[in-house]
């Protein structure tokens, strides 16, 4: 059961992901279909950090599509802008990251304790950052899936790691693609 959880899982990431690069709102529904089942892959695989990153994600998604609906000016729809305060946002994402790594090490039976954390960590911020459309929540998520390929591999949730390595391509990808539609943007405002 849980390799279909995982195979389904996969299917509707994929799904999101390609939504999310084409900022087609449905990305936000099979998005939230995605989290609900990894819930259980990760807690079966006892990668509690993730596990919990995919609870909070059912909410988040819930949001992104508020945010993407409404959240632009007017409360129409929300325009892709750049990140500001870069290094603050890299250095917090590595200080929660050693806080999360260290409570999950020392009061859990997590495995990886420190890389989950990060994993959830900087996918929160790049969730976050995607969610008020950041072009740069593309790099986060970019880090977020070099890493997970090698835990998922690891952990033998083979269909993640291929999901991840999908991911990883797709975020490339995805990054040229807002930068390409901010540029236009950008071009046409001024």
């Amino acid at each position: 059961m849980d390799k279909v959880l995982e195979i389904f899982g996969a299917i509707f990431g994929f799904l999101a992901v390609y939504f999310t690069i084409r900022q087609n709102i449905w990305c936000w529904f099979f998005g939230l279909i995605q989290v609900m089942l990894y819930c259980f892959v990760f807690y079966t695989s006892k990668l509690y950090s993730d596990m919990i990153l995919h609870i909070i994600y059912v909410f988040l998604q819930v949001f992104g599509w508020y945010s993407w609906k409404y959240g632009g000016a007017n409360k129409d729809e929300l325009r892709i802008t750049l990140l500001t305060k870069r290094i603050l946002w890299i250095g917090l994402t590595i200080f929660i990251s050693l806080l999360v790594g260290y409570f999950m090490q020392t009061r859990t039976d997590a495995s990886c304790p420190y890389i989950d954390a990060f994993i959830m960590v900087a996918s929160l911020v790049a969730q976050y950052l995607m969610i008020i459309k950041i072009l740069e929540s593309w790099l986060f998520w970019i880090a977020v899936d070099v890493v997970a390929i090698g835990v998922y591999a690891y952990k033998e949730l083979y269909f993640t790691a291929v999901l991840y390595v999908l991911f990883l391509i797709m975020a490339i990808f995805g990054y040229f693609e807002w930068k390409k539609a901010y540029n236009q943007e950008f071009i046409y405002e001024n």
